[in-house]
């Protein structure tokens, strides 16, 4: 991380490709995806699937991203549906990180699309140049190595940055051409032409207790003092609130090398109603996590499930063990609890259900040895909790032993050669209940 003289303003791009689904999705099928204009990335047509991103042309018939497929083709019934190519997106947002890395010191992935650079120090570099000009050639670096375009907003601040990115898209009718850089001292004239639900972190809520206030856009806010926001709002809200509206946000750029979660979810053709069915989906989901893990060398001690019901309400619940895992049998036997509590308290429909791994190995200092059993804790009396179908206790955490972990990565292997099929839980082998096409992230 890069530490400008005091004196210094603060050189931050925030780079976000453009539609990058939908651009993805045209690279790989340029007879297909790639000669219509209208294009929705998130499913197939008839799918229950969501939107994962639409071309700036469906945009304008309001299609918008986590729209449900459906939804989306009646607004704009004419558009192509394609799928999520997401192992494509995946080397394409490393392609383009890495043309990155040769412009900024440091680079931060925000999403599987977007970057924040820290400049800060490079002004010699690139022979004092304005920062635009410098973003305006990484712009066409990243053209050049991986065929996508991306837009770039700038200025002395992750928000300002985040802010002037929005102005720099080249959506339709905008004339914007892809950067827009904020010179020191013009942030609070730039943030002028928000309204303050614009704002990072100003939701719904708080939007609507301003409005309450008679603030709608930031111009209305920059013309109240920070005490009388203070005096209205109170001391946290009201000094984050006075800094934002002017363009004040100390956060600093930090470069990240490993994504702090590893996750599949599922959206299903039908609402699932059995809990066998859910259950079973729910093992489904726990070897291909925990495959996604070990191909990534990483445990886990952190497990979220996630539900989706058919009226949309989404809920999760979440574990933290005392030790670290990778294996599908303690995966499945972390989450599963969590989702008969879920269950248990609102009983509805499934749509989308989802398991998702994190607080890695290597996320916190070195903790001493644990001893691991060889065997399931015994089912103890009248204290403890009743064992489960397959003889664990719903009470006891899971364990793995160097044997345990020997087995998975011989499965590892024998699916790395043969196919992720070629060994599967016998259970998820009988087809008898259809869960109808899935959409799976």
């Amino acid at each position: 991380m890069s530490t400008p003289a005091p004196d210094v303003p603060r050189r931050i791009l925030l780079v976000d490709a453009d539609a990058f689904f939908v651009a993805v999705a045209r690279q790989e099928d340029p007879e297909g995806a790639g000669k219509a204009t209208l294009l929705i990335v998130g499913g197939r047509p008839g799918s229950r699937g969501v939107v994962c991103s639409a071309s700036y042309e469906c945009r304008a018939y309001g299609v918008r991203s986590a729209m449900p497929i459906s939804r989306a083709l009646k607004l704009c019934p004419q558009a192509m549906c394609v799928p999520v190519p997401r192992h494509v997106c995946g080397t394409r947002s490393r392609e383009i990180q890495a043309v990155l890395a040769q412009f900024a010191p440091v680079v931060q992935p925000s999403s599987i699309d977007e970057w924040y650079c820290d400049l800060g120090g490079t002004e010699a570099l690139y022979g004092h140049e304005p920062l635009e000009e410098t973003a305006r050639r990484m712009r066409e670096a990243v053209f050049a190595a991986t065929g996508l375009r991306v837009s770039i907003g700038g200025g002395t601040s992750r928000l300002v940055a985040k802010m002037a990115v929005e102005v720099a898209k080249p959506k339709p009718g905008t004339g914007a051409t892809g950067v827009r850089c904020v010179p020191p001292g013009t942030e609070a004239e730039f943030l002028s032409r928000f309204k303050l639900a614009d704002l990072p972190m100003v939701g719904p809520r708080f939007a609507t207790k301003l409005e309450r206030m008679g603030l709608e856009t930031i111009a209305q806010a920059q013309q109240w003092t920070e005490d009388t926001l203070v005096h209205r709002l109170g001391d946290r809200a009201g000094q984050w609130l006075s800094r934002r509206i002017r363009g004040q946000d100390e956060s600093i750029v930090r470069p990240r090398d490993r994504q702090k979660q590893v996750s599949r979810e599922t959206t299903f053709g039908r609402n699932l109603h059995e809990d066998d069915v859910v259950e079973r989906e729910l093992l489904r989901l726990a070897v291909r996590v925990s495959a996604d893990l070990r191909r990534q060398a990483l445990r886990a001690r952190t497990i979220t499930v996630k539900l989706r019901d058919g009226d949309f309400r989404t809920r999760s619940a979440q574990r933290t063990l005392s030790g670290f895992i990778e294996s599908e049998h303690s995966v499945v036997r972390a989450a599963k609890p969590l989702l008969r509590q879920m269950r248990k308290t609102r009983r509805a429909p499934v749509r989308l259900l989802g398991i998702a791994l994190s607080h890695f190995e290597d996320d916190e200092e070195p903790r001493p040895a644990v001893q691991l059993g060889l065997f399931p804790s015994a089912f103890k009396g009248p204290g403890a909790s009743p064992p489960d179908a397959d003889g664990s206790a719903l009470s006891d955490e899971p364990t793995e032993t160097p044997r345990d972990r020997a087995l998975v990565q011989a499965l590892d292997r024998i699916r790395g050669r043969f196919g992720a099929d070629a060994i599967i839980p016998a259970r998820l082998v009988d087809p008898s209940r259809d869960t109808g096409p899935r959409v799976e992230e």
